[in-house]
């Protein structure tokens, strides 16, 4: 199933977002509503807020007067922190819940609200931010729902900052606008890459790259990017082998100022192809299936031996993140390779501006090509010739592959 971590600041209009995607056909998971239910009378998680806090934070009925509750804990810090610890995990535990029993093939949005706060971005395969500037969700605070100004700051200060949610996102949803224009928007996300995304993770195939090599200026963006994709493919891999693999940014989009056709490489150290194998399942899960047929690059002159070469090649399933995802074994000729030659391309401007040189005549030469397979291919004669200056390179430089020691 394709999960989704929806969130925004108070005021953004993540409620209107979650109730569209819930009529798109999501399977919702709300986590403010979830956050009442855990503390319904009668639940273990009220009789622990009673203990943390007192009595006098239920109503006549004996139910969670949430205004008491909420001048106790917004300005400070630890109490607030003390009540996050109580809600958070009997949240997580529901929302779980919920998730298990969804279907294969669905889309499940869980709406929370402190997404960011609890670091929980990278278990999803997407994360939507709701977003509006400061101010406009201020006035929104003040004229819809009769808060004082100084109860509004409070509010928002208790969240994370709009900038820490936007380095979190992988969509933003504007809006500054109307809401017509924000369920527009929310059509277009579920239509050209929900549900697509959905269908490509249940069917284990990557999303369509058709079309020839296209470069775009260099964006600093990448590496945050690369950092998020990472962070997911890490959290998805089975325990017994968190320690053992490595994932770093290989390839153009990890050398800065270099054009590059619009996608992320990354490159997963693993201790040999067995696991590689083994690893192929929770990489399709996590939204990477493996590509059947691309599984060795070319070997250079100086270390020839085709069986070095060897890889797992796996892509994305989302048509709107293209990813290549490169599973060598730690040691390995092709594992060595990629990331030499990154560092090459990161410290000598020469070796990078004729590189890009190249890349920008192929790119020309293949433009009307229906893949980006006979670019690829063209590249292959400038290695070859590169490498007796990237050895040059390394022996000058004293540059050595990581050892990945625990």
């Amino acid at each position: 199933m394709l999960k989704i971590g929806l969130t925004g600041g108070i005021a953004s209009g993540k409620s209107v977002v979650s109730f569209r995607l819930r009529e798109r056909g999501a399977v919702l998971v709300d986590a403010d509503a979830l956050a009442r239910d855990v503390v319904e009378p009668g639940t273990d998680g009220l009789d622990r807020i009673v203990a943390e806090f007192g009595t006098n934070v239920l109503d006549a009925a004996g139910r969670l007067d949430r205004p008491k509750l909420g001048a106790l804990v917004f300005g400070s810090p630890e109490r607030l922190a003390a009540l996050n610890g109580i809600v958070h995990p009997l949240v997580r535990a529901h929302a779980a819940a919920i998730v298990a029993a969804a279907a294969e093939d669905a889309v499940v949005v869980q709406d929370i609200p402190l997404l960011v706060e609890t670091g929980q971005g990278s278990d999803f395969h997407l994360v939507v931010v709701v977003d509006a500037p400061d101010g406009m969700r201020l006035q929104r605070m003040l004229e819809h729902r009769s808060m004082t100004e100084e109860s509004a700051r409070s509010r928002m200060a208790a969240q994370a900052t709009r900038e820490d949610r936007l380095a979190a996102a992988d969509v933003v949803l504007d809006n500054s606008g109307s809401l017509t224009d924000l369920a527009g928007q929310v059509d277009r996300l579920w239509d050209e890459r929900l549900e697509p995304f959905a269908r490509n993770l249940a069917a284990h195939t990557r999303a369509d790259r058709a079309g020839g090599p296209v470069l775009v200026p260099a964006r600093s963006g990448w590496v945050a990017e690369a950092r998020r994709l990472m962070d997911r493919i890490a959290r998805s891999l089975p325990a017994e082998w968190q320690g053992a693999v490595r994932i770093e940014h290989i390839g153009s989009t990890s050398v800065p100022g270099l054009d590059a056709k619009d996608v992320i490489d990354l490159q997963v150290a693993v201790p040999d192809l067995a696991v590689a194998d083994a690893l192929a399942p929770a990489l399709a899960a996590a939204g990477f299936p493996a590509v059947p047929g691309n599984t060795a690059d070319t070997p250079k002159p100086a270390h020839p031996r085709p069986e070095d070469w060897q890889k797992r090649f796996h892509a994305n399933a989302d048509p709107g993140r293209a990813v290549n995802l490169h599973v060598r074994a730690a040691g390995s000729a092709g594992w060595r390779f990629a990331l030499c030659f990154r560092d090459w391309l990161k410290a000598d401007p020469e070796a990078a501006a004729e590189y890009l040189a190249l890349k920008r005549r192929l790119a020309a030469d293949h433009a009307g090509d229906d893949s980006t397979e006979g670019y690829a291919a063209a590249k292959e004669d400038w290695f070859m010739a590169a490498e007796e200056p990237l050895e040059r390179w390394v022996e000058r430089s004293g540059w050595q592959p990581p050892s990945y020691a625990s």
